[in-house]
């Protein structure tokens, strides 16, 4: 297998609801919202690879797709060598995902408990299960509170825990979707430092990240694609972005801005999701999502 993660023309599009309106007026015209287009993407094993974009580029519904939480509209990808449609299975038996959004735990149980119960539904139980959640919890700094209730952990150990979570399995690919965002700086490079020195490091894991924090890419990513409006438009290795530019020592924001015409804004709440990329079936006015 030469890449851990390879896709092929890889497009993912939405459906949108009609209004009663609509449906009586058009019943049999399709709109659509096209979130992620013809991604091609070759990552190797061992590889920190960071994707960056605007709010609604199409980031997370890329890493959806690749966790086969999502099936893709169009295209192909396939994870440690299987098919995201065709293998979905044994896809997400290889791979661990990683959010900031963690309201996936119960408050109320232990860290401890917590991973008891994600270990069960990867399979672990009895003794198996209690040596690797311990294993876990010492390799994130947790074994001392492992058995206090996760709503007593600050953001950073909940986000330590969410780390366990995510290698219960071993996986051979980690997904991390912003996992230091809601993190304060000294928390966030614990983060970084640990998945640099130990995760692929030690480990030898490949990492897929997307992030809103430029010096996190710079300092984590070994390539970085830029996507916009659903496109990949840039992948490389920073020096090879940087490159690109007719302009002294340009930095990541440089290259951001170059690729996007955006400026790059941490943090931002998207104003709009998915700019320009309704597609009209039949003609017709845009109008707004409804949900």
């Amino acid at each position: 297998m030469k890449y851990t993660i390879e896709t092929h023309e890889l497009t993912k599009k939405f459906a949108l609801q009609k209004g009663f309106t609509d449906f009586f007026l058009h019943p049999f015209r399709k709109d659509e919202i096209t979130a992620v287009e013809d991604v091609n993407l070759k990552i190797k094993k061992g590889e920190i690879f960071g994707i960056l974009g605007p709010n609604g580029a199409g980031k997370t519904t890329l890493i959806k797709m690749l966790c086969t939480l999502i099936l893709p509209s169009e295209g192909t990808a396939h994870v440690n060598g299987y098919d995201i449609s065709k293998d979905s299975g044994k896809v997400r038996e290889s791979i661990g995902f990683i959010t900031s959004d963690e309201r996936s735990f119960y408050w109320r149980l232990t860290g401890r408990h917590n991973l008891r119960f994600f270990a069960a539904l990867h399979n672990y139980y009895s003794d198996d299960a209690e040596e690797r959640i311990d294993e876990l919890l010492s390799l994130v700094g947790m074994e001392d509170r492992g058995d206090d209730r996760f709503l007593s952990y600050s953001a950073g150990m909940k986000q330590r825990m969410a780390i366990a979570r995510g290698l219960l399995n071993d996986p051979a690919v980690l997904f991390m979707d912003e996992p230091t965002r809601a993190l304060d700086p000294g928390a966030a490079q614990n983060v970084r430092k640990f998945v640099k020195e130990h995760i692929t490091g030690d480990e030898g894991k490949t990492v897929f990240l997307s992030t809103h924090h430029l010096p996190e890419a710079e300092e984590l990513c070994d390539r970085i694609a830029i996507i916009n409006e659903g496109r990949i438009v840039a992948v490389g290795t920073l020096e090879e972005l940087k490159s690109a530019l007719d302009k002294p020592d340009p930095g990541l924001g440089d290259v951001f801005t170059h690729y996007t015409g955006k400026e790059f804004e941490k943090g931002a709440a998207p104003k709009h999701v998915y700019p320009g990329r309704r597609r009209m079936m039949g003609g017709g006015r845009p109008r707004g999502m409804r949900f």
